[in-house]
């Protein structure tokens, strides 16, 4: 019965997909600010995975190396970026709720 339940065990760990690093956790772990925090950077990206897209996801990313880039799709009249900042304030609070 046990060596059932090992080789049980063995299966799901070897056909699950391992979780891999997203811009969000790549770009963090990168970032003077997180100074490699791995495991904050590691939430901050599952958080990212529940609540944007990839291509919000990428975007989000792209803040880290260019923070005033932020600034611009905060105040930028376009729709599309208006509705990506809604996207991102809610995913941003989470992250600071979930990932402390």
């Amino acid at each position: 019965m046990l060596n059932r339940f090992v080789i049980a065990a063995a299966t799901v760990m070897l056909t699950t997909p391992m979780a891999m690093a997203g811009p969000i956790d790549s770009a963090c772990v990168r970032s003077d600010r997180a100074r490699g925090n791995a495991p904050l950077c590691g939430c901050i990206q599952q958080v990212a995975n529940q609540t944007l897209s990839r291509s919000d996801q990428r975007k989000a990313a792209s803040f880290f190396r260019d923070p005033h880039r932020a600034q611009e799709v905060r105040t930028s009249k376009r729709d599309s970026d208006n509705s990506f900042w809604r996207r991102y304030r809610s995913f941003a609070t989470q992250a600071e709720r979930l990932c402390r």
